[in-house]
């Protein structure tokens, strides 16, 4: 029997240092582009002041007592009234595959729905594999191109679902 506890909670202040760190990892381990992707984002190394805004959120997923992954939402830059994106969902190797991103992802979809948000997007990398099969499996449905204004020229997935 395990006493790991886990818990999905709104990220705090303290957090921001360890999803960072979180964030970068994965980017090394995938080896996945460092430009036009989350790893170059500004507001990476502060992602609790960076989802302080109306109908944005983020939440951590945290494994006793460490923050071992995250996923938030916001508007989407250029259709903010009708579409949220849902946007730097990572989690470290020693997270996955334990249903955890289903649960946030989840959350995050119903997050966006009561905000009354019409549609949800994502953009991802196609290496990410096991993340696309979630997101196919919740209702995603491919795009031939971005939506919105994102700056993230390197994912090359783009993805919406009608909620």
């Amino acid at each position: 029997m395990s006493n790991t506890t886990i818990e999905i909670r709104e990220i705090q202040p303290e957090d921001n240092p360890q999803i960072e760190a979180v964030i970068r990892e994965v980017f090394i381990e995938y080896g996945l582009p460092l430009v036009g992707t989350a790893y170059a984002d500004e507001e990476t190394p502060q992602m609790f002041e960076s989802y302080s805004g109306e109908n944005e959120v983020y939440y951590v997923v945290v494994m006793d007592g460490k923050v071992e992954g995250g996923g938030g939402l916001k508007p989407l830059h250029g259709m903010e009234d009708e579409v949220f994106e849902i946007q730097k969902m990572y989690f470290s190797n020693r997270l996955r595959g334990k249903g955890f991103g289903k649960q946030l992802f989840e959350r995050c979809l119903l997050k966006g729905k009561s905000l009354g948000f019409s549609r949800a997007y994502l953009e991802t990398i196609p290496v990410l594999e096991e993340a696309i099969h979630i997101y196919e499996s919740n209702g995603f449905t491919h795009l031939k191109g971005p939506l919105g204004s994102t700056g993230h020229f390197n994912c090359g997935i783009w993805m919406e679902k009608k909620l």
